[in-house]
């Protein structure tokens, strides 16, 4: 591998800006980020929000609702039933 071609990758905290939900891990996005946030251990570290986590995504949360809007399943059937 090529040298000096990589982003660098270090710790980053994720901001929930709809929940305040905050978690540390590794990414490249730290050098795209101008915030540094205080995190639980003492240390600062470049701070990047995000509009959707798992405490917010419908999915994660039990919100998320399956529906059959005028029957497309029995359309279907009825399309290709041959």
């Amino acid at each position: 591998m090529k040298a000096d071609i990589h982003p660098e990758y270090r710790e980053v905290v994720f901001q929930d800006v709809t929940s305040d939900f905050k978690f540390l891990t590794r990414s490249t996005l730290a050098a795209s980020s101008k915030e540094t946030i205080k995190w639980e251990d003492g240390n600062e570290y470049p701070l990047v929000k995000i509009e959707v986590s798992s405490a917010t995504h419908p999915f994660y949360t039990g919100q998320n609702k399956i529906v059959d809007t005028s029957g497309r399943i029995d359309k279907f059937k009825r399309r290709y039933a041959k």
